[in-house]
């Protein structure tokens, strides 16, 4: 769903409509209603990777949880460097994964080998994964440095990773 597109207008008319008028002040139907919609946004891209926020979000959320809980320093890096290395392998995968396949084949093309090029990825990177992938871990690591408490609440947070207006900025 592209924001210039008609399908758009109809979603935001929708969700602003439903956000404002019918859940009006009350903050958990609105952040569910967020939640749901940012997801359709991101799924109308493609379904399959809503798997990949999906668990972005769960692994930020309840790693965040144990940092704050942690008072053990050794603990509190080691569940930070498990958040930085999940999410920056997943995004690196997804953004370089391509790239460095279609290098190999063409080094090995270079010296008169031929490789199956049937190694890459036929996808398109997944919309947003910058984005909400920086997101979560800037979270974490605002939890470790003492600037920020970790929220109980699910929802809140998945809607915070997830929200589909700020996308654009990641595009």
């Amino acid at each position: 769903m592209l924001f210039n597109s008609i399908e758009f207008l109809i979603f935001i008319i929708i969700v602003f409509t439903l956000y404002w008028f019918v859940f009006n002040k009350k903050i958990r139907y609105q952040n569910l209603l967020i939640l749901i919609s940012s997801y359709m946004f991101y799924g109308w891209w493609d379904y399959r990777f809503l798997s990949l926020i999906f668990l972005s979000t769960i692994v930020d959320y309840f790693i965040g949880i144990a940092v704050h809980q942690t008072n053990e320093n050794n603990k509190r890096k080691l569940f930070l460097w498990i958040s930085i290395l999940f999410n920056l392998g997943v995004l690196g995968f997804f953004k370089y994964y391509n790239f460095f396949v279609d290098s190999w084949i063409d080094l090995f093309a270079s010296i008169g080998y031929s490789i199956d090029s049937t190694w890459t990825l036929q996808i398109i990177l997944p919309v947003g994964i910058s984005f909400y992938t920086f997101q979560t871990m800037s979270y974490t690591i605002d939890i470790y440095k003492g600037e920020l408490n970790p929220t109980k609440d699910f929802i809140s947070f998945a809607s915070f990773v997830s929200f589909f207006p700020n996308w654009w900025q990641g595009l």
